[in-house]
């Protein structure tokens, strides 16, 4: 698996289907644990993370260090990736075309990591995964589809912006890590649908 992973990774980071690979610096493949159980999915790398080429190493991915820490969780124990592997320009939201050529490479690392719960992280990765239209109603929520579970938190980057939301993405992460040590407990996935 770890050489599946590392495959993946060569062809995200070599890959110009869209035009975001012009204007990027570096593709953002997934990183983290191979064996996670839980997978998180943002929107999109931002100008830290397209420097890097890791997912989540600016301002939110210390606001969401901070929380997984809270939940009882470190980044080493968990597999962070995001909808689409390239920043857009300007932060804009990825557009649907570059939504659905980047999919094959999220599908492919769900498929390596098989992690128990995907933690969806904000409004973007919650419309293009699930067709959801509004992350703070449904936060804090677990949905079945498809066998798997995903559990529904706003994205870290909205604490940037309004600082009370870092309680509310910590209190989030904690729930998630209640509910998987649920799982892991032995209650089946059918207590979450």
């Amino acid at each position: 698996m770890p050489n599946q992973l590392n495959g993946l990774r060569a062809q995200v980071t070599l890959c110009t289907k869209c035009e975001l690979s012009k204007s990027r610096t570096n593709a953002v493949p997934g990183k983290g644990s191979i064996k996670s159980e839980i997978l998180f999915i943002g929107e999109a790398p931002g100008r830290n993370e397209d420097l890097k080429g890791e997912p989540f190493v600016g301002a939110a991915g210390n606001i969401l260090s901070e929380a997984l820490a809270y939940g009882g969780l470190s980044r080493d124990d968990v597999f962070i990736t995001n909808v689409v592997k390239c920043r857009p320009p300007n932060n804009r939201l990825p557009l649907v075309q570059e939504i659905d050529l980047c999919h094959q490479y999220l599908e492919k690392e769900l498929e390596i990591i098989k992690p128990k719960i995907i933690c969806i992280l904000g409004n973007t990765a919650y419309n293009s995964i699930l067709s959801g239209d509004s992350i703070t109603k449904n936060r804090g929520k677990i949905i079945k589809k498809n066998n798997q579970l995903y559990f529904l938190t706003i994205h870290p980057a909205a604490a940037i912006y309004n600082p009370s939301l870092k309680q509310v993405l910590k209190e989030d992460i904690k729930t998630l890590k209640e509910s998987l040590d649920k799982l892991k407990k032995g209650n089946d996935a059918e207590t979450f649908s």
